[in-house]
């Protein structure tokens, strides 16, 4: 509002003192005027992706988040790629992870930029740590931007102290959604395709911004990939009352116990989708019905529900009995192989942890988030300075305390798939792309797909709803094949866009 009215002023006073002024000329000099552009460092580079060079351009740097009297309030950082060696039109990515508090180092190394950490085929970090050419980046497909929000990265609140002001849903988008724009102005990208990708809580944020954006400034982007997504805080939060995610993460605990080898050797025969189909069977129907009867649930009935929960989980009736039928997440995760003196990860089952206190309740730390946080902060920080030319000496945040985080409601089960379900419907050329891992117990992947089908999406918009699941983890990227076969799915998601 306050451009406009600037804008107005501008050209009234022009014009009393005899001048005209073309309209593009009245925002150019107040952009000016609130001149947000901070410390770019440029560098160009080459690499091979399918035995073709690709050359690209690629800036780190900042720009200013101002209030309507043009007062600095923060400064956001951001790395971006843009291909140099083609004058097509190219759509443009905007890409952060979540947290909330994480940068978007994740996606940046790990699944979409020209270079990613190196790992081995199971998708552990190779040692000594280094990054090396990423064979499936998505740079020949799309430009890429990657956001580090407030807090995270370089990016952080002016003055330092009211970085808590940035601290919630609808502060996080206005403030990416006010970057964005200042971006496509910029460097004049206006007209290009524009897609959204966020990561965890980024999908939460991609979601809500993609609505934000239309409603706000009638920006509208053309698709929006989300990995590893949580929309509907309900799924996920195992508190009394709430019977839903016990049934939801159920998949993902049989996902776990097969890979481990803890099921019975009829159900460790079986492939995993398969095994996966009869979780996802019984957990619809017959373990949700169990739950929903509560104490009523006696008898022949409930030991029948035990025995298949014991099935599907490889955990013992008695122990799943102790439980009430409702086992959480940290708990699982300490239990399933406690006669080996193990635990496994919440962001990828397939890691295997060594506690201090074996005979605990819940997991003491996540050994796969342990696992590859120390490859991505030390690879990204030599990259940064050496590669990209950043000379910034203080410390790159890769995650932080951001909490408490004001999430705007009441309920504390937040939920952003109104959001997602009202900008499909307002803009028909947008499509979504979900991706989720099998062996990831922190957004699991029956949870999402629970979520998507209860969008109330007409039958005319959901062909414009594609959803993934793939081999690995919350990152399921990590895997090199993996990698390999998200990277296929995603270039035929881009090449669908309008």
């Amino acid at each position: 509002m306050l451009r406009k009215t600037m804008n107005r002023f501008m050209q009234l006073l022009l014009c009393i003192v005899g001048f005209t002024i073309a309209p593009s000329t009245y925002a150019e000099v107040t952009e000016n005027i609130c001149s947000q552009a901070e410390d770019f460092f440029t560098s160009e580079h080459v690499f091979t992706l399918d035995n073709s060079p690709i050359s690209y351009k690629a800036i780190v740097g900042s720009f200013l988040i101002k209030n309507e009297t043009c007062a600095s309030k923060a400064k956001m950082f951001f790395t971006s790629y843009t291909r140099t060696d083609t004058s097509e039109p190219r759509p443009i990515t905007f890409c952060f992870n979540g947290g909330p508090g994480s940068s978007a180092v994740w996606l940046h190394i790990g699944l979409a930029g020209p270079k990613r950490v190196a790992f081995t085929g199971e998708g552990m970090p190779a040692l000594p740590y280094h990054l090396e050419d990423n064979t499936s980046s998505l740079l020949d497909v799309t430009d890429l931007v990657f956001i580090d929000p407030i807090s995270t990265g370089f990016s952080h609140a002016i003055p330092p102290d009211s970085a808590k002001n940035f601290y919630g849903v609808q502060e996080d988008i206005q403030s990416i959604g006010d970057f964005i724009q200042q971006y496509l102005t910029h460097f004049n990208r206006w007209e290009s395709q524009k897609f959204l990708m966020g990561e965890s809580y980024g999908t939460t944020r991609a979601c809500a911004l993609a609505e934000y954006l239309h409603s706000d400034a009638f920006v509208d982007v053309d698709g929006i990939i989300l990995i590893s997504a949580i929309l509907n805080f309900q799924t996920i939060n195992f508190k009394l009352g709430n019977d839903l995610p016990y049934s939801l993460f159920l998949p993902s605990y049989t996902a776990a116990a097969w890979f481990h080898h803890k099921l019975s050797p009829s159900l460790q025969q079986l492939s995993l989708e398969a095994v996966l189909d009869k979780a996802r069977n019984f957990a619809a129907k017959d373990y949700s019905q169990a739950l929903f009867q509560g104490n009523q649930l006696l008898g022949e009935e409930r030991a029948s529900i035990l025995q298949e929960l014991s099935e599907l989980t490889g955990l013992s009736p008695s122990y799943i009995d102790n439980c009430n039928l409702r086992i959480p997440i940290f708990c699982f995760a300490k239990e399933l192989l406690r006669e080996k003196k193990r635990t496994i990860g919440r962001f990828d089952s397939r890691i295997q942890g060594i506690d201090s206190f074996i005979s605990g309740g819940t997991i003491e730390y996540d050994p796969s988030m342990d696992l590859i946080a120390g490859a991505f902060t030390s690879t990204f920080n030599f990259y940064l300075r050496n590669d990209l030319g950043c000379t910034k000496n203080a410390p790159y945040k890769i995650l932080t305390d951001v909490f408490p985080w004001n999430y705007g409601c009441d309920n504390e089960y937040f939920n952003v798939s109104g959001d997602l379900r009202s900008i499909i419907t307002k803009y028909p050329g947008m499509k979504v792309f979900v991706a989720s891992g099998y062996y990831d117990m922190a957004t699991p992947f029956f949870a999402t797909e629970y979520t998507m089908q209860h969008l109330e999406l007409a039958p005319c918009c959901q062909s414009r709803l594609f959803l993934k699941n793939y081999e690995g983890g919350h990152m399921m990227y990590t895997i090199p094949a993996t990698l390999v076969q998200l990277k296929k799915d995603l270039r035929a998601f881009y090449e669908q866009a309008p």
